[in-house]
């Protein structure tokens, strides 16, 4: 049985405001990873994905503060890790991050084996300049990237490559998870297949054990994640395989979310297309009972007394108050 490399366990994290309100945009989140496997995290803007991946990485830097909970990464909690042991010991080996807007996280006045050579000098200062090069080379070469694109600069590469540059730099001391926030965001569709492609030849290849893959884009997990995550408004609403949560899914949100998205594959091409209505809720003041209520076509009175717990069914996890069968009885019912 494969054990976890990626445990989350209580996570909160917070922005400070000016006036010293905390607002938990990662409010309790509980999940874990199997080695050698992919996650997937959707859900709208704001509901806190990009929080996460900056939180899995131990980036807190104001306003964005830890305030609860553990992050075990094979077993060790980096939240016990001092901002020196995270810097050297977790960043880059442990865990790497491709932010969002990747492509323009390079200098521009900067040739592409500078950023290794400045990676190396940290992690690797036993390797000379020459060995440095070998290494790149071949690690591009064997990612289907050029050589010579170390010798490029970022404005002399299309958004497609200096995407692909970005992730295989991320990725030179073959973390064991690499976490990807909206790495295919603002590309064409050939320049998103390339990026998928790359990321699927650093699991075959064993340069990163593991994949968390976060996008506002549900339907895009079904081609690169085994699990789907959803959040809503700072907390994880439902997880499944990915197939459970493109073409069953049990949290109306995720019902939602799915229905408001055009979904090319085989089997959902009949799917009704609306958009959700309302807006999230403001972080600063979330409700008491269920955050989507005021959004959900099934909200009772009850849903919006208490926080709504989440509950293990048919081998997934949800948070709403109502068992999977009514809820899809009353999905069936709707008008198509």
């Amino acid at each position: 049985m494969s054990q976890n490399i990626l445990e989350v366990n209580g996570l909160k994290t917070y922005y400070r405001t000016r006036l010293k309100e905390n607002v938990f945009a990662v409010d309790g989140v509980d999940f874990a990873l199997e080695d050698g496997k992919t996650l997937g995290i959707a859900g709208e803007s704001g509901c806190g994905k990009s929080t996460l991946a900056l939180s899995l990485m131990g980036f807190y830097f104001p306003p964005l503060h830890y305030g609860s909970g553990s992050i075990l990464i094979d077993g060790t909690d980096i939240m016990k890790l001092t901002k020196e042991q995270l810097r050297t010991q977790v960043s880059g080996r442990e865990t790497a991050y491709i932010p969002q807007a990747a492509m323009n996280a390079l200098n521009p006045t900067l040739k592409i084996i500078h950023f290794i050579e400045d990676i190396m000098k940290e992690h690797r200062p036993e390797l000379s300049k020459k060995q440095v090069w070998d290494m790149a080379a071949e690690r591009f070469e064997t990612l289907n990237l050029s050589a010579k694109v170390l010798q490029s600069y970022p404005n002399e590469l299309s958004g497609g490559m200096k995407q692909r540059t970005v992730i295989a730099i991320s990725t030179i001391l073959n973390p064991k998870v690499l976490i990807a926030d909206e790495p295919t965001s603002a590309l064409d569709v050939t320049s998103q297949k390339a990026v998928i492609k790359l990321l699927k030849e650093l699991l075959d290849k064993k340069f990163i054990r593991s994949l968390v893959f976060i996008t506002h884009e549900l339907p895009l997990l079904y081609h690169v994640t085994d699990d789907i995550v959803v959040m809503y408004a700072g907390e994880i609403v439902e997880r499944g395989t990915a197939h459970q949560m493109i073409f069953d899914p049990i949290h109306p949100y995720t019902k939602k979310l799915m229905g408001s998205i055009i979904v090319p594959e085989e089997g959902m091409k009949g799917h009704k297309l609306a958009a959700i209505p309302g807006a999230p809720p403001n972080l600063k003041n979330v409700p008491a009972g269920c955050r989507f209520a005021d959004r959900c076509s099934y909200a009772a009175d009850e849903c919006r007394k208490g926080k709504v717990e989440s509950r293990m069914e048919e081998g997934r996890m949800y948070r709403c108050l109502f068992d999977p069968q009514t809820l899809k009885e009353w999905y069936a019912s709707e008008p198509t």
